[in-house]
């Protein structure tokens, strides 16, 4: 076994893990849910932003 093989077994590991990768991100329908949660995570902290700046919903100061 020279350098070659190695090279050859190492690139077929690298195409199958991203086949799999590939796959486990677009091939399973159960993961779209999570996936659509997990997007969302950013923008669920926002009102409590506009609280904390005393701003309502459209971005106005709030009266007191």
């Amino acid at each position: 076994m020279d350098i070659n093989d190695l090279r050859a077994i190492v690139t077929v590991l690298s195409l199958l893990t991203f086949l799999g990768v590939v796959w486990w991100a677009y091939g399973v329908k159960s993961n779209k849910k999570r996936f659509e949660e997990a997007a969302m995570l950013p923008f669920l902290d926002e009102e409590a932003d506009w609280a904390e700046l005393g701003l309502d919903r459209n971005g106005k100061r709030k009266a007191s």
